[in-house]
């Protein structure tokens, strides 16, 4: 007998347990007090559907508390099953009702499910975030590098943050509009003397233009003189067009070379051919004179006529002439 009145117990608590987890009537009283109408059936619902039920009505209430009674539990409950974030969608809209940022909860919904922190951007909105921009290197006209470091105040931009670019972006625009602004100036001392106009520069062009972000405002935070560029792009200039202008000569003296040897070839392909008819004239004259063309006297008189025009060369000669005068 007590055996059976332990087990009727238990099977009773977990009876009870079952029910007060599938209709939990506490969370259900809770609701009624903060005012939030919705049924026990409604939160035995939610559990069928896998939808936490405190998840919801703690949303409700307080939706209710701050006044937005325009939000409906089916709604919250699509979200849920949708993936978002119901707790963070409610807060964000309650914020926004008390900054008086214009927010519904379509678009709220919309932010959360694209990925996007959407009560951290109603925050954004009434509280502006600086953005430190890494250091920019860019070039005035008179060659001075000048490297410059921003600071940009953005604001979130509610009704962008659904497909609207990034900080890096907003950072990418802004490094462009500084090297553009800096290699506009003549000289850097201008810029230096004037940093703000690098910012009135870079805030007229809209930067923030398909961005998730509204630009406030764009105080250059730093500048610091960096190399002479100009200087140095003409130290490489003038070394280039000497390695340059040393090739090119290099190029004309190996073709001098190569021509001189070309010639030498040609004299010596000359004199040997030379040599080889002053070798073929005694054949020549021998075998005249086996053949009776040439006689005797006649060789006679050849010799006298190169002898004679031997003589006159060594007399037609200026450097021969000098060595017959010492003698």
């Amino acid at each position: 007998m007590p055996f059976l009145s332990i087990v009727g117990l238990l099977v009773v608590l977990i009876l009870l347990i079952l029910f007060f987890y599938y209709v939990p009537f506490l969370l259900w009283l809770n609701a009624k007090v903060s005012g939030v109408n919705i049924s026990l059936v409604q939160l035995f619902l939610m559990r069928i559907r896998k939808v936490p039920p405190s998840v919801i009505v703690n949303a409700m209430i307080e939706a209710h508390k701050a006044g937005l009674n325009q939000i409906r539990r089916d709604d919250l409950e699509a979200h849920y099953l949708a993936g978002g974030h119901v707790v963070r969608v409610v807060h964000a809209l309650v914020s926004a009702n008390k900054a008086n940022i214009d927010l519904s909860f379509q678009m709220a919904t919309a932010i959360d499910l694209a990925g996007r922190d959407v009560f951290e951007a109603v925050q954004m909105s009434v509280n502006p975030k600086v953005i430190d921009t890494p250091v920019v290197s860019s070039v005035a006209k008179d060659g001075i590098q000048l490297l410059a470091r921003a600071r940009v105040t953005v604001r979130a931009n509610i009704r962008q943050l659904v497909g609207g670019a990034g900080e890096e972006t907003i950072l990418a625009r802004v490094g462009e509009g500084i090297v553009s602004s800096i290699g506009s100036s003549e000289t850097h001392k201008l810029v230096l003397e004037n940093p703000d106009s690098i910012s009135k520069l870079v805030l007229s062009k809209g930067l923030d233009a398909g961005t998730a972000f509204e630009i406030l405002s764009i105080d250059i935070a730093d500048v610091d003189v960096g190399k002479n560029i100009g200087a140095n792009l003409q130290m490489d200039q003038a070394e280039a067009d000497k390695n340059i202008a040393q090739a090119r000569a290099e190029e004309r003296r190996a073709m001098a070379v190569a021509l001189e040897q070309e010639m030498k070839a040609k004299a010596e392909e000359a004199r040997a051919k030379v040599i080889e008819a002053e070798a073929e004239v005694p054949k020549a004259m021998a075998e005249a004179f086996r053949s009776g063309n040439l006689g005797i006297m006649d060789y006679y008189k050849m010799k006298n006529i190169e002898a004679d025009t031997s003589m006159r060369e060594s007399i037609g000669n200026p450097n021969n002439k000098g060595k017959n005068d010492n003698k």
